[in-house]
C-alpha cells in the first residue's frame, strides 16, 4: 500500500526564488515540489503538495487530511508564529505532523522563535533550505511505518 503525505506551504512561499533569496534561497516553490515528488517516489510515497496564502484554507486542508493522508509536512510560513486556528486543526486531525522551515527560525527575529505548530508536531526541521523538505519526507516515512 502506498501512503500519501500532505505537504502544505503557507503564505508567501509562492514567492520563493524572488523573495529574500539570501534567507530562503533561489529555488522556487515549483522546484521544491519537483524535489519532493522525486524523493517521495524513491521512498514509495505519494505526495499532495499545496500552497496557499489563506489561513482558513490551510485549516480546511488540515481538517480533511486524515481521510486521505498518512502524515502532514507543514511549512506554515508566518502563520507558524500566529495561528492558534492551525494549531487547533492539527490537534484535531490526528495525523503525524512534521514542521519544516527553509531558514533557521531561531536565528531570526525574536517573534519567529515561538511556533504554535511545534507544540503539536512530532519534529521540527529548520535551517537546511530545500534539504529540509527531503528530511521531512524521510521523517514522515518513519512515522508512517
Amino acid at each position: 500500500m502506498t501512503h500519501s503525505v500532505l505537504i502544505l506551504n503557507g503564505p508567501n512561499l509562492n514567492m520563493l526564488g524572488s523573495r529574500e533569496p539570501d534567507v530562503y534561497g533561489s529555488e522556487t516553490l515549483d522546484d521544491l515540489e519537483k524535489l519532493c515528488q522525486a524523493r517521495a517516489a524513491e521512498m514509495g510515497l505519494n505526495i499532495d503538495f499545496r500552497q496557499t496564502n489563506s489561513e482558513g484554507e490551510l485549516v480546511d486542508w488540515i481538517q480533511t487530511a486524515a481521510t486521505d493522508h498518512a502524515a502532514i509536512i507543514l511549512n506554515a510560513g508566518a502563520y507558524t508564529h500566529t495561528s492558534i486556528a492551525i494549531a487547533d486543526a492539527l490537534r484535531a486531525c490526528g495525523c503525524p505532523v512534521i514542521e519544516v522551515h527553509l531558514s533557521n527560525i531561531f536565528q531570526r527575529e525574536e517573534y519567529r522563535h515561538k511556533s504554535y505548530v511545534s507544540e503539536i508536531a512530532q519534529g521540527v526541521i529548520c535551517g537546511f533550505g530545500s534539504k529540509g523538505y527531503e528530511l521531512s519526507l524521510e521523517a514522515a516515512k518513519r512515522l508512517i511505518n
